[in-house]
């Protein structure tokens, strides 16, 4: 384990208020109405399966105040802050959304610049909106043999940040939705000798510190904040997440208004809950849970690489790229005969097996503890019946590295704000977005709401609508029209 069991850690404060709030059964005249489980519909759930509803409760006597924490829920954010080494932790219920906006929100102010890479979740463009802030673009890295994309190198970073010295804030996505880390140490050296803060978005990443076998994670390598989706590998409830603060540099202050702004004023205990205790199995077990994910994840690519035909990603990518390490409980398969799109539509139909994504080259399987040999064993004879049987490819050869330079005519609030109309796609031309168009793969925007539909960008973008591409964005997702902004 990266770092020593903490005996306190075997407390989870929230947790055990609410077992006891339910146990003790007082006359309940509060929100939520269904009253424990006794109000539940039995369309849904029977009297059996809905015991966890005990535990949904409100901001009762013992139970605290995600908004102004002082009882149970601050201690339980400080024992996620100790686990982590984060100077300070706070439980979020909206998911990583409302973290990165959080993040955004706290360090920029209207007018100020943030350099980011285009392929952010659509939840920073909307903290960009939320905060006024003006974003200064950058590629990562592509892999073409892989066709993902990969790291942002540190000397892109200092190259944008010497042509934008202004610039408050970075914000980069490690690891990504591949699992591949950029090298957050010698980006936040950059950052902070630039005077410039550190944020990152880490929602794959949570799981990182917990194995000397995994890439180190943001916190240990200097990010001033990042935020982790329990839900998405460490077992808490979907929806529920974490923002920490890693360094001084960052006004808490600041931060605990912003989340103020983007979460909900009736914090679901049930995710608060999940979040407490899914830090308690982390600090007890995490290195065992994490040694289970990749013997599994391990078992997986060796059988894969038996099979003719199929492919996982090539470890050689580690030190170029951008790419400073792999999680290995991420496993990127490629079918030689099959696009990701179709292979994933055989396994789901034809063997039952779901996964999390796929592209014009991959599937991507993510493995937790919490899965089996058996599994392992049912993906793999899938595998190799599908590679028995193999149908005409049906990919397309796509390489987004030549992506054209993007001129931004208003800024993203101003855009969101501005009057749009809908005109023919043919009509768009020379016109300022009024949305934004992400082919998906490889989902990088090539232009965002602002920005102008140069010739260049025009035509790249009609080269993936002719090939049927999906688009993340648009109205129309079919592009037959478009909103534009005049101005």
């Amino acid at each position: 384990m990266k770092k020593e069991y903490n005996r306190k850690q075997d407390r989870t404060p929230l947790v055990d208020a609410l077992k006891q709030y339910q146990e003790d059964r007082p006359a309940y005249f509060c929100i939520p109405g269904h009253r424990f489980e006794r109000g539940v519909s039995r369309r849904w759930l029977s009297e059996e399966e809905c015991g966890f509803l005990r535990y949904d409760l409100t901001e009762a006597t013992g139970l605290d105040d995600l908004h102004q924490p002082s009882g149970v829920i601050l201690e339980s954010q400080e024992l996620m802050a100790d686990l982590y080494g984060a100077k300070k932790s706070y439980f979020l219920i909206n998911g990583s959304t409302c973290g990165n906006e959080a993040m955004i929100l706290a360090v920029l102010r209207e007018g100020e610049k943030i350099l980011l890479p285009r392929n952010v979740h659509k939840s920073v463009l909307e903290g960009i909106i939320l905060s006024g802030a003006k974003p200064v673009y950058m590629m990562p890295e592509w892999i073409g043999e892989e066709g993902i994309y990969g790291g942002v190198l540190q000397q892109t970073v200092e190259e944008k940040l010497m042509e934008h010295p202004d610039c408050k804030a970075v914000f980069l996505v490690s690891p990504n939705y591949y699992g591949l880390t950029s090298n957050l140490k010698q980006i936040a050296d950059i950052c902070h000798e630039n005077g410039t803060l550190l944020l990152v978005d880490e929602a794959h990443g949570g799981h990182l510190y917990f194995s000397d076998k995994l890439p180190d994670g943001a916190l240990t390598q200097g990010a001033d904040m990042c935020v982790q989706s329990f839900h998405k590998v460490t077992g808490a409830l979907t929806q529920s997440s974490v923002l920490h603060i890693g360094t001084g540099r960052v006004d808490e202050r600041r931060v605990e208004r912003a989340l103020k702004l983007v979460q909900s004023t009736s914090p679901s205990y049930l995710l608060m809950a999940s979040l407490d205790a899914a830090r308690y199995e982390l600090a007890s077990q995490g290195e065992d849970m994490m040694e289970k994910s990749l013997a599994l994840s391990d078992e997986l690519k060796e059988g894969i690489r038996q099979i003719p035909g199929m492919f996982c990603m090539n470890n050689g990518i580690t030190g170029k790229y951008g790419v400073q390490g792999i999680d290995g409980t991420r496993v990127v398969i490629r079918c030689g005969h099959s696009s990701g799109y179709e292979l994933k539509r055989r396994l789901m139909e034809e063997h039952r097996i779901e996964l999390e994504l796929a592209d014009e080259k991959n599937v991507l399987a993510i493995i937790t503890h919490a899965n089996t040999r058996e599994d392992i064993r049912r993906f793999l004879a899938a595998l190799t019946d599908i590679a028995e049987q193999p149908l005409e490819y049906t990919g397309r050869e796509t390489d987004p590295t030549g992506l054209p330079e993007t001129e931004m005519v208003l800024t993203p609030r101003e855009a969101y704000f501005s009057v749009v109309r809908e005109v023919p796609w043919e009509m768009a031309r020379g016109k300022i977005a009024g949305e934004l168009i992400a082919p998906y793969p490889p989902g990088i925007p090539l232009v965002y709401p602002g920005e102008r539909l140069s010739d260049e960008i025009w035509n790249a973008v009609e080269m993936y609508r002719r090939w049927g591409c999906h688009f993340h964005g648009p109205s129309d997702d079919s592009l037959s029209m478009f909103e534009i902004i005049e101005k």
